[in-house]
């Protein structure tokens, strides 16, 4: 079998009795035990419970069970989830490793589906950076460059896709956490509108999604419907969609405006390798019958900005109940001394500024543009080490690194829209280069249709990582 196959591929292989899930699983481990020494994407491995879950996977085939859409395909869990029976650190010093008890919601879906669990991804620590290293941990690296990030926080999970030690991914998004290592690694990676995936708590003022990282559209389409079930528990969703999420994979749209924005939200400046992953994809478009033309847009103010980064993200981790609190990294800790000194007042008016000025942003979506197009960093993959650096240094200031890296992706979080990433280019040194597209709210559908459109015409999937 191919490690680098898709997920939807896989799983028909296993309904036509072609792969088993013992062969998929032992394919997948051995390439981990290979090569994951110089990657470090996992943090956590039970091979024993997850071959025991595929020889019951390969048994239900036997007996002739109704099966999962993926049934007998292994999927890896960020280290942010918590898993029944699985230790859940959040990547810090400052949480024990003891089993957990109960799953997150986007677990029994996963199950549901037929996946089988594989294991943990790395993250940073609280998932409060755009690299994935810890002092727990350590530094995850890019398979395709190994000096270089795979970017975060779901950057274990983007690393474990790219080097082939699974063929999707879940992964988490606060900020552009999908998105920006599935830019650093070559791969397809779509943040859900607020509400389309279930969770037990909508962290960080709402922002936060469940999603995954993938390769092909088509997985990440099939993801979003499994991902998807509703929740009547839950404080709100998104609208149901018109039809499945994988009927839109080659479904015909028509022209589109879309936007072209190349110039930062935050000001910072923007790599011009960047620059022409968005160029690139937006004559791809036009290819494809489209409208393209630059925009200018309306987005957070410097207070709006400063109140999510600061006041939500330092009253949100104060507030964690940490095993440990002295055992947190020390940039950290510097943001729970910090929100010790605003009030509940503070808190409130922060997130009434977010509401109110995520309404104006939203608004221009439908006006002069259908389809916004931004580069999705402003800046290449980081040498490993350099983001953590900058925070420790700097912990109280904005750094340059990681603003450039959530420039064009944070403010889909903040209003709740949807968007992908799609591994349009490659630098001059070999490193994957991603373009974004952030759509309406709610309309996931139209990001499918595009990406899959677009899909055969980058040739993105035939791109693999250096690893052999």
């Amino acid at each position: 079998m191919d490690p680098f196959d898709s997920a939807a591929g896989l799983a028909a292989a296993v309904h036509r009795r072609e792969l088993s899930p013992v062969e998929i699983v032992d394919t997948y481990l051995d390439r981990i035990d290979r090569h994951d020494g110089e990657v470090n994407a996992f943090v956590w491995r039970d091979d024993d419970d997850v071959r025991a879950q595929a020889k019951a996977a390969e048994q239900a085939i036997v007996d002739g069970e109704e099966l999962g859409p993926f049934h007998g395909i292994p999927i890896p869990i960020k280290e942010l989830t918590q898993v029944d029976g699985q230790p859940a650190t959040f990547g810090s010093l400052g949480v024990t490793d003891m089993p957990r008890a109960g799953n997150d919601p986007v677990v029994p879906r996963l199950l549901n589906a037929g996946f089988l669990l594989q294991g943990r991804t790395n993250s940073p620590e609280m998932g409060l950076l755009t690299t994935t290293e810890n002092e727990r941990f350590g530094s995850t690296r890019n398979p395709w460059r190994l000096a270089h990030s795979p970017g975060g926080s779901s950057g274990g999970a983007a690393a474990a896709v790219a080097a082939g030690f699974a063929p999707v991914a879940h992964a988490s998004d606060g900020g552009g956490s999908i998105r920006v290592p599935s830019s650093c690694c070559g791969l397809v990676g779509l943040k859900p509108s607020r509400g389309r995936i279930p969770q037990r708590v909508a962290a960080w003022e709402h922002a936060t999604v469940e999603g995954a990282v993938t390769r092909y559209v088509r997985d990440a389409a099939a993801l979003l419907d499994v991902l998807s079930v509703p929740d009547r528990l839950a404080w709100y969703q998104a609208p149901a969609p018109r039809r499945p999420f994988l009927d839109e994979v080659g479904a015909a749209q028509g022209q589109l405006r879309v936007g072209l924005l190349t110039t930062s939200p935050t000001g910072t400046p923007v790599d011009p390798e960047c620059v022409e992953a968005a160029e690139k994809t937006g004559r791809l478009l036009e290819s494809l019958g489209h409208h393209v033309r630059p925009v200018d847009l309306e987005f957070l103010s410097e207070e709006g900005w400063t109140a999510y980064t600061q006041t939500v993200l330092d009253a949100s981790l104060s507030a964690f109940p940490f095993d440990h609190p002295e055992l947190v990294g020390s940039q950290l800790r510097y943001r729970m001394e910090r929100a010790k000194t605003r009030d509940s007042g503070t808190y409130v008016r922060a997130s009434l500024r977010l509401q109110e000025e995520s309404r104006r942003v939203v608004a221009q979506w439908g006006r002069e543009f259908d389809v916004l197009l931004t580069p999705t960093l402003a800046c290449l993959p980081p040498l490993a080490g350099t983001v953590l650096r900058e925070a420790v240094d700097n912990p109280g200031g904005r750094r340059l690194t990681e603003t450039q890296m959530i420039s064009f992706t944070s403010f889909c979080n903040i209003t709740g829209l949807p968007a992908i990433s799609l591994p349009v280019h490659t630098s001059a040194g070999g490193l994957p280069v991603g373009a974004q597209l952030v759509a309406g709210p709610w309309d996931e559908a139209v990001l499918i249709r595009l990406a899959s459109a677009l899909e055969p015409l980058s040739g993105w999937t035939d791109r693999r990582a250096s690893l052999s």
